[in-house]
């Protein structure tokens, strides 16, 4: 399917669905196909993001990932009051980028339109993106400062894996680019390359063990997530933020889109998004099918150990430890990309 397609999908799918509700403000894109032409290819294991602004300070559950007209579609709802503050979108890494170009898809009170005309000018001055950076930067150290060592053993897992992901981000948004979820490593390769800061790459890796890992062994885990993803479908009951990535729906993206990475030799990239999908359907199996859990869990205590090296809390907690010390020496190499970008402007 092209872009264009899906876009169109997408903009039908509001008006048909969320215009009508209470409380709805308006519709953008958001992601990884932003700034992506009409006529590119939407691959099979990508879907378009859609954010749906309400009234309000709070957002209803989002929808999530859905099929209509053909496209992928991954609703998200948001309260206007994260937005309501343009000079606080522009500092906030992960929505800027949102309004970085007219992403907007319906607008009936002309908000969102305004935040694109308050931000757009703004995006890729010098001071906005550092402080962005800073913003990323905060995120990987606060969250894993805030991480539980007595929590259960997928929340642990979830609580360093994240925080330790974000790492990626800090060149991303130094360099202009779309601070991905899924695709962030492969993403920050290229960026490091492009900026002469190849050096850094496996040091990322590293900090998620996997730098040495070997193809096969990724496939190994891949194909055991397989059967716990296809395990937990039809169990899950319970309402998680992330529950729609845990659908048949989305098995194109959370199972297949792995594979796609080891098929074209990205085996190493594919180790994150792999093991975040893995502790998120033992969170929900913990919940909703314990003995399914208890049953899968060597399966996922097997993957965590070999392909990150952390085998107990006292490993995970020392390679929180070696991420904070990284982080300085990250944030040299960003300030180092930030002040070679070309694009930014003082």
């Amino acid at each position: 399917m092209r872009l264009g397609e899906a876009r169109a999908a997408a903009a039908h799918w509001v008006a048909a669905h969320a215009r009508p509700a209470p409380g709805y403000l308006g519709a953008y894109f958001s992601g990884s196909t932003v700034g992506r032409p009409d006529d590119a290819e939407l691959p099979v294991s990508s879907d378009v993001d859609v954010v749906v602004v309400t009234e309000g300070a709070e957002a209803p559950a989002k929808p999530g990932k859905l099929l209509h007209r053909g496209a992928l579609l991954e609703i998200t709802y948001e309260p206007w009051s994260l937005l309501a503050d343009p000079e606080a979108v522009l500092g906030a890494y992960h929505l800027a980028g949102g309004f970085r170009r007219d992403t907007v898809i319906d607008d009936p009170t002309g908000r969102l339109r305004a935040l694109h005309t308050y931000i757009a000018p703004r995006f890729a001055r010098r001071d906005q993106v550092r402080r962005r950076c800073l913003d990323a930067r905060h995120r990987v150290e606060s969250r894993l400062a805030a991480l539980d060592p007595t929590g259960p053993y997928a929340a642990r897992v979830l609580g360093w894996l994240f925080p330790t992901g974000v790492t990626t981000h800090l060149p991303l948004v130094a360099a202009l680019r779309n601070p991905t979820v899924r695709l962030r490593y492969p993403a920050v390769r290229d960026v490091l390359t492009a900026y002469g800061q190849e050096a850094l790459y496996p040091e990322l890796l590293g900090l998620l063990g996997c730098a040495e890992v070997s193809a096969p062994l990724v496939r190994h885990h891949l194909d055991a997530l397989t059967r716990t993803f296809d395990a937990t479908v039809p169990v899950a009951r319970t309402p998680f933020f992330f529950g729609s990535d845990l659908t048949e729906r989305a098995r194109p993206v959370a199972v297949d889109g792995s594979r796609e990475l080891i098929d074209r030799g990205d085996h190493r990239e594919a180790v994150f998004w792999i093991l975040a999908t893995f502790a998120r359907c033992h969170t929900v199996l913990a919940v909703d099918a314990p003995a399914l859990h208890t049953a899968r869990l060597p399966a996922f205590r097997e993957a965590v150990a070999d392909l990150t090296g952390i085998t107990r809390t006292g490993d995970l907690l020392a390679r929180r430890d070696e991420v904070l010390r990284f982080v300085p020496r990250l944030w040299t190499v960003t300030e180092e990309i930030l002040a070679a970008n070309p694009e930014v402007v003082e």
